[in-house]
């Protein structure tokens, strides 16, 4: 009886550690991410947030370890649910009145060592003159940066069109790093969304539950591995990001940034990393994106920061 009381503790004890939230799931800044930007919600019970894979699925692709990329980003209001992403650029299934244009750039580098030594890898995220519309913003007529520096994420903003209530800084996580090289694997294989744009390209989707509906998160990666330049080693470049944005202010049901001129190339620090220490105070303040004190949240609209760990479902194979 000892050993059976025992052997019932300890499974108590297992399945208390499988199911607990982690520490930072108390802080409000820490959002659920399928494993993409941390570990939260990620445990045993839904395979540590990795996607299943069938034996018909392509090998995942792979971020290079350092790159740079410019995008145009299509903000689709209209006639997405029957031409579902990803989308050429310009998106061949959408008429111009379908969407808004707007441009950026990304720098990525995995190598990065904060001063801090809270994590690892580097990402930049700069939106030329249209800000990430996932926030109940209504407005987002402004130039903003998102930088993952290890495990903190911060949101910049900029003098030339800076919104009067948003300060130059604000800490968006304290855990929030940038996505791995292998982040793929937490996405599901989508061979639906992979018949787009002719075959040419590996689609991953996932519709990630919240109290609002399911939120997308996908990624594409071109079909073919091409080389940035002769005698440079080919790779998978990645074709688009595309993912559903606020709907209760920002109408942006869907959102798409295609990739162009993505290439291997080493971030320069002057025009990224650094603008965290040049722009941010010691103790940046919380931002508040998800409820920023000039909007009205519509009750009950899917919105980013309330995404739910649940395992995550494959998808069938026509």
């Amino acid at each position: 009886m000892g050993k059976l009381l025992m052997q019932k503790v300890l499974s108590g004890m297992l399945l208390l550690m499988l199911f607990s939230q982690p520490a930072q799931a108390d802080d409000d800044d820490v959002f659920f991410s399928m494993g993409v930007h941390n570990t939260y919600g990620c445990n045993a019970a839904n395979d540590n947030c990795i996607a299943p894979r069938s034996s018909t699925d392509p090998s995942d692709p792979y971020f290079p370890s350092m790159w740079v990329s410019d995008w145009t980003m299509y903000r689709v209001t209209q006639n997405y649910q029957t031409n579902p992403p990803p989308y050429s650029s310009p998106p061949s299934t959408l008429k111009p009145a379908d969407y808004t244009v707007s441009y950026g750039k990304s720098y990525y580098d995995t190598n990065y060592i904060p001063k801090d030594g809270d994590g690892y890898g580097a990402m930049m995220e700069y939106y030329e003159k249209y800000c990430l519309p996932i926030f109940p913003i209504a407005d987002n007529n402004y130039s903003c940066s998102f930088v993952s520096l290890g495990n903190k994420a911060y949101f910049l903003t900029y003098p030339k069109d800076r919104p009067k209530d948003m300060p130059a800084c604000c800490l968006f996580s304290p855990l929030n790093h940038p996505p791995r090289q292998n982040f793929i694997q937490h996405l599901p294989y989508s061979a639906s969304r992979s018949q787009n744009l002719n075959g040419s390209v590996q689609a991953y989707a996932l519709d990630v539950p919240s109290p609002g509906g399911p939120i997308l998160f996908g990624y594409a990666f071109n079909k073919n591995a091409t080389s940035d330049k002769p005698g440079l080693p080919p790779y998978r470049h990645p074709q688009s990001f595309y993912f559903s944005g606020d709907t209760s202010v920002a109408n942006a049901p869907i959102v798409s940034q295609n990739y162009s001129n993505f290439r291997v190339e080493k971030p320069d620090p002057a025009v990224t990393w650094d603008q965290v220490a040049q722009m941010c105070p010691a103790d940046p303040p919380a931002c508040q994106l998800f409820n920023p004190p000039s909007s009205k949240n519509s009750v009950g609209e899917a919105q980013w920061n309330q995404l739910s760990p649940t395992p995550m479902p494959k998808e069938k194979s026509k």
